[in-house]
């Protein structure tokens, strides 16, 4: 005679699993703003970063020629190609102004980080000042 017990499996329900993916997705949704200014933040090293490559090269061109260029080639920089153009940065380099004793390079985004309408940039000069003019 064959074995006639049921075997019951234990399990949770549909609705269950619909509140726990309810919670997971309210604290993904409070989270996520939070993330925003951390990656805004994170990718303004980007500019940074460039801006000082810019301002060592710029005092090297300054010590050969006894100016400041404001010609990036003129310098040695090249510019990474932008997400636009294929390539990965955010940030498009560009000197402003120049002269035999000042200069001034600013970085601008390519993308509104955050949504606001604004483009983050920033700006370095001479004396190795770096400032965020816009904020995003």
């Amino acid at each position: 005679m064959k074995n006639s017990k049921k075997f019951l499996v234990k399990a949770y329900s549909l609705t269950e699993l619909l509140i726990v993916l309810c919670i997971i997705g309210i604290l993904i949704y409070i989270a996520v703003p939070d993330q925003t200014s951390t990656i805004s933040r994170a990718k303004s090293i980007e500019a940074q970063n460039m801006l000082n490559m810019v301002y060592g090269l710029e005092k090297t061109y300054f010590y050969r020629h006894a100016r400041y260029s404001a010609d990036l080639e003129e310098i040695g920089f090249e510019q990474t190609p932008t997400m636009e153009n294929g390539g990965s940065a955010i940030y498009e380099i560009s000197v402003i102004e120049a002269s035999s004793s000042s200069f001034k390079a600013q970085a601008v985004s390519i993308q509104d980080l955050n949504g606001d309408g604004k483009y983050n940039t920033w700006e370095i000069n001479e004396n190795k000042k770096l400032k965020e003019v816009i904020k995003d």
